[in-house]
């Protein structure tokens, strides 16, 4: 199980799928009949028992299995075997972390480069990038990721304490494709100056009864009262005892690449009026869960419950946060530097030497109708 809520898939989301657990590809690895109709049954199995919401779940299950009933997914393996099944299941319903994870060597094999060339493949994102003085007393940094990395916490950290006396900072999430709380949970005592109540997170009930919820036991989480057949809890920013920081001006970059915990680090932004958004609505990925094995090389994330704003009861999947100043996240950076008094040549200036180098747009999840 994964403790990291918004791991993303809900890549749609690779950083999310990058977390699934897999197992080594056997060399011996075919995508039989048998195979692929297993693999299929295992993720119709763990959608009904554990997806969100129970309904959903068993509409989902149901065109799984009347799908391998067909046979349509006979004789297919790796990518075509996730698009098939991808396809069916958004058919149903599309859910922003619902995307089945193949086998690398079966994807690396399905995707070949234009020309016939082998698949260029990036280096992994770096989760902090940029993390300094961008002008005089403006503090800037990339997250890319949320991940449960103790050593990426400590920089995050670390980052808040050095730039301490900023008047203002800018989070750049507009190639962030998601993660978990730890990060968030050491910047968030710096920015308020009260206990403040961030987004509430609710977990299906007999997931959570299980012990699998993966929200359960974190500090900044507090019970709460949810709705029938979900288990409530709320994230909370506790003030830290250094108060420079609870004044600066906060803006928060998006695009349709900002997913999952980036979403959340978003709304919590939006929803108790701390920091200004800039840029493009964010990606709709919204609910958080866990990365499960079905075997054979394949993994999938099962979404077991949402994040929303807690005076509204409305979460972002789908439709995204919104942001509060709406230009094209390219111009997002240049829109808030020149709010903060940094003259529109060199505002411009800075924005071209600090653009991401990862995509910044929305993702259509694979398979989708």
């Amino acid at each position: 199980m994964i403790r990291s809520s918004h791991i993303l898939p809900a890549l749609l989301l690779a950083a999310a799928m990058a977390a699934v657990p897999l197992l080594a590809l056997s060399p011996a690895f075919a995508a039989d009949e048998a195979g692929a109709d297993q693999v299929a049954e295992t993720y119709a199995a763990l959608l009904e028992r554990d997806y969100v919401y129970p309904e959903t779940g068993q509409r989902y299950a149901d065109a799984i299995r009347a799908a391998i009933a067909a046979g349509r997914y006979r004789g297919l393996s790796g990518e075509a075997l996730g698009s098939a099944i991808d396809s069916d299941v958004n058919a149903v319903s599309p859910d922003g972390h619902l995307r089945l994870r193949v086998p690398e060597a079966a994807a690396g094999a399905a995707a070949p480069a234009p020309g016939g060339a082998a698949p260029v493949r990036r280096p992994p994102k770096l989760p902090v990038e940029q993390a300094g003085w961008i002008a005089p007393g403006i503090a800037f940094v990339r997250f890319n990721v949320f991940p449960m990395d103790d050593a990426v916490t400590a920089q995050a950290a670390k980052f808040m304490a050095d730039h301490a006396d900023a008047k203002a900072i800018i989070f750049d999430i507009r190639t962030h494709n998601g993660g978990g709380l730890d990060q968030m949970d050491v910047i968030f005592p710096w920015l308020f100056g009260k206990e403040t109540r961030l987004v509430t997170m609710a977990t299906r009930a007999s997931v959570d009864a299980e012990g699998g919820s993966p929200i359960a036991g974190i500090a900044s989480m507090r019970m709460a009262k949810g709705d029938a057949g979900m288990i409530a809890r709320e994230h909370w920013a506790t003030p830290n005892a250094d108060a420079r920081l609870r004044d600066a001006k906060v803006y928060v970059l998006t695009s349709g690449a900002s997913a999952s915990a980036a979403e959340h680090f978003a709304l919590a932004m939006k929803h108790t009026g701390r920091g200004t958004l800039v840029g493009a609505p964010t990606a709709g990925a919204n609910h958080f869960g866990r990365g499960e094995d079905l075997g054979g090389g394949y993994g999938a994330f099962i979404p077991v419950g949402r994040t929303y704003d807690p005076v509204t009861g409305k979460d972002w999947e789908g439709e995204g946060v919104l942001p509060d100043i709406a230009v094209p996240p390219a111009e997002a950076l240049t829109r808030a530097l020149t709010d903060l008094g940094i003259a529109p040549t060199e505002a411009k200036a800075l924005s071209d030497a600090h653009m991401p180098s990862w995509p910044m747009e929305r993702r259509r999840p694979r398979g989708a109708r």
